[in-house]
């Protein structure tokens, strides 16, 4: 299968090099030092599942050379959507997918609005993973997770044959659920409350998990985003935010989310697509969100800092 890697950092160059490990038409399409690290000496991804080098890896910053792809992967921050759609144009043929893994909801519209339904299908990951240093990707914890599937549920021949690649791979469990738009919200509701509130607190979820104010502040920003998503009319279950602070309670020590690390250490974050996203559709379905208000007021001061927006 022909594939092409949007966002070659932790989520991206985990999963790009384990396709081309076994032997994918793999392109990654990388920025800067990472890029030249790569096109240099390969990519590099040391694992708690067992290390391994590609050598020599396809990466480029242009997608005009590429032609027609089976299968892009968006493994890129929210904010830089925009720019990529315009990279992805090239890369489109007729039966083409455009696998998102992006945190958040909102980019499904952005992407069905710039491609069409027929391109776009509905995708998560889970992993705990990071770039090290240019062209070196250090997978921490988390078996490796992946979910994906058409938006109308259908099974088609192509998700078919994406399934089957991926099952290939050792130590990945590859998933097409019976509705990918609930399992992307299920795990929406996660992210959005857990990146939040741990960068409310800016402590590791083992570390605040058991302090009431902010247990509750979890569970009330978690409730939010069940709500709007049952304002979309998915259907979640019942007992959702219970089953995942059951989670929570297991979870090891260290945990922090993505979003909670980059704006932890003064990097620009997703702030604006998780927390904010639940906030703009909340206003648009009529659905109260205060707790994600309270953490966004809080929170947007140390955005514009690392955006250098005065």
């Amino acid at each position: 299968m022909k594939v092409v890697i949007f966002g070659s950092g932790g989520v991206g160059g985990y999963f790009g090099g384990r396709l081309a490990q076994i032997g994918e038409n793999v392109t990654f399409i990388a920025r800067g030092e990472h890029l030249k690290a790569i096109q240099a000496s390969g990519l590099k991804v040391s694992s708690i599942q067992g290390d391994f080098l590609i050598h020599p890896a396809q990466a480029t910053d242009s997608t005009d050379s590429i032609g027609s792809v089976d299968l892009i992967i968006l493994a890129i921050k929210a904010w830089h959507l925009d720019s990529a759609i315009e990279q992805i144009r090239p890369l489109l043929g007729e039966n083409s997918a455009i696998l998102p893994l992006l945190n958040g909801m909102e980019h499904i519209d952005t992407l069905i609005a710039n491609f069409g339904k027929q391109h776009v299908l509905g995708g998560l990951c889970r992993i705990s993973v990071f770039i090290e240093s240019p062209a070196h990707i250090r997978h921490v914890g988390v078996n490796p997770y992946i979910a994906f599937g058409e938006l109308d549920n259908s099974k088609s021949e192509r998700v078919l044959s994406i399934h089957k690649m991926f099952s290939n791979i050792e130590n990945i469990t590859a998933e097409i659920p019976a509705d990918i738009q609930t399992t992307m919200w299920e795990k929406y509701v996660f992210i959005s409350g857990t990146s939040g509130v741990g960068a409310f607190v800016r402590k590791p979820i083992n570390e605040y998990r058991d302090i009431p104010e902010f247990r509750d502040m979890l569970i009330n920003a978690m409730t939010e985003t069940t709500n709007v998503a049952r304002a979309y009319g998915i259907s979640l279950s019942e007992n959702l935010v219970e089953d995942i602070m059951k989670r929570i309670d297991a979870a090891p020590a260290g945990m922090i989310p993505s979003m909670q690390k980059d704006m932890m250490e003064g990097k620009p974050s997703e702030l604006d697509d998780q927390t904010g996203g639940v906030i703009r559709m909340g206003k648009m379905l009529n659905i109260s969100t205060p707790t994600h208000e309270k953490i966004y007021a809080e929170l947007l001061p140390l955005e514009q800092k690392a955006r250098g927006i005065k």
